[in-house]
């Protein structure tokens, strides 16, 4: 797959979009943002996956039943509150999406509407109702990173990045900010991402973009395996680049879009799963030789899962037999006595398990390996040709801090 140049800008990158971030009162630092914008100057085919929990927020409600035409052209989230398993929940996020539309001039079907933070805690109107003129007023062309901050709860580090590609002669940019820390273990997206692009596609082929983007890179993500309330991720494509509107899931137009898609998803998820709630360390699984690729995903995620392998990682501690307990149990097809193990970071490489049983290594030099910030676990199952990667991170005593403490 080509390499595509990141860009500055997040969903600003991309023609014809604006952005902003303010603090509102929501959260009661109000050092803290709490509710975010994006805005298309034209209306936008929009396609975007949610999360497999049958607990939905009220946000994904509404906003499924808003893209059922496939149009949208702005986006409105805020974080502090969930607004999920709420009485008035749904009444609350129709709010918040009339309330943009009247900002902003726009139709209360054509608005995205997300929330993140603490479930079954009732969702205040009052301070979201006073901000979104100001807000709305306020939008820029490098307002990106404000809203990106302002989708923030535990995260550490904003998700802001943007790529480009060229169609047919045009130049297409791609831009996307997320939040992510914490009860991560999704099956569609991750727990908020929101992508832009000025590509024309059609409804049909951005939603199958996106899902292919979706499937190599949130899907294979798990910071702690909690699979969120109000996982969405929406894209937004207005098609001001001019290119030759993509219309259909083939062809070497929408190859390229896709690639360039993916390629910015899977670089969210590494960052969503290195700023997992107290982690230490980037966890990158690369499983090779696998029968299908289902057995490649149910092997690579698996052990990115496991609990007991992501404390061995935090301990620095070449402990690979928990790689081979986690691929037992995870489900997929394969022989463990032809397992082969090997740990990798910026530090070297060390191979540590062959044909399911260990060899010789040192501790010492595994040790200086499993120290870096990023590790790289390869996995080769020997039974066919099929790969896949997961994301993950260590377990550390900070995660459980963080989450026994997490309403306040």
């Amino acid at each position: 797959m080509a390499e595509y140049p990141y860009l500055s800008g997040g969903v600003c990158a991309a023609k014809g979009f604006k952005a902003g971030g303010v603090h509102c009162g929501i959260r009661k630092n109000v050092a803290k943002p709490d509710l975010a914008m994006i805005a298309s100057e034209v209306p936008c085919a929009a396609a975007a996956v949610y999360t497999k929990n049958l607990v939905k927020g009220a946000p994904i409600l509404v906003t499924q039943e808003n893209l059922k035409n496939g149009t949208a052209q702005a986006v409105i989230c805020n974080s502090g509150n969930a607004n999920t398993c709420n009485a008035d929940g749904v009444q609350k996020a129709m709010k918040m999406c009339s309330l943009t539309a009247d900002a902003l001039g726009l139709r209360p079907k054509d608005v995205v509407v997300a929330s993140t933070g603490v479930i079954g805690q009732v969702l205040p109107i009052e301070p979201i109702e006073a901000a979104v003129p100001g807000l709305a007023a306020s939008l820029t062309t490098h307002g990106s990173e404000d809203a990106a901050h302002a989708i923030m709860t535990t995260d550490t580090v904003v998700k802001n990045f943007a790529v480009s590609c060229e169609l047919g002669g045009k130049e297409v940019r791609i831009g996307g900010i997320a939040k992510g820390s914490g009860m991560i273990h999704p099956n569609m997206g991750t727990m908020l991402c929101f992508l832009t692009t000025d590509a024309a596609v059609s409804v049909k082929a951005l939603d199958a973009a996106l899902r292919s983007a979706a499937d190599v890179s949130f899907n294979m993500v798990s910071v702690d395996g909690d699979t969120s309330t109000n996982d969405t991720c929406a894209i937004l494509a207005n098609g001001l680049a001019g290119n030759a509107e993509i219309t259909e899931p083939e062809g070497a137009d929408y190859k390229t879009f896709t690639e360039a898609l993916t390629q910015l998803c899977v670089k969210i998820a590494r960052t969503l799963a290195k700023d997992g709630e107290g982690a230490s360390r980037l966890l990158v699984c690369e499983v090779t030789g696998a029968k299908d690729g289902e057995n490649a995903k149910k092997a690579a995620k698996g052990i990115v899962c496991s609990t007991l392998f992501k404390a061995a990682m935090f301990g620095a501690d070449a402990n690979w037999g928990r790689v081979l307990c986690a691929l037992g149990y995870c489900g997929a097809d394969t022989d463990v006595t032809k397992v082969g193990v090997s740990f990798s970071s910026a530090a070297g490489e060390i191979t540590v398990c062959e044909n399911g049983a260990g060899i010789p290594f040192s501790e010492d030099e595994a040790k200086k390996i499993l120290s870096e910030d990023e590790i790289t676990i390869g996995v080769s199952l020997g039974d066919g040709e099929a790969s896949a990667t997961a994301f993950g991170c260590d377990l550390t005593y900070d995660y459980v801090k963080i989450n026994g403490d997490y309403r306040s």
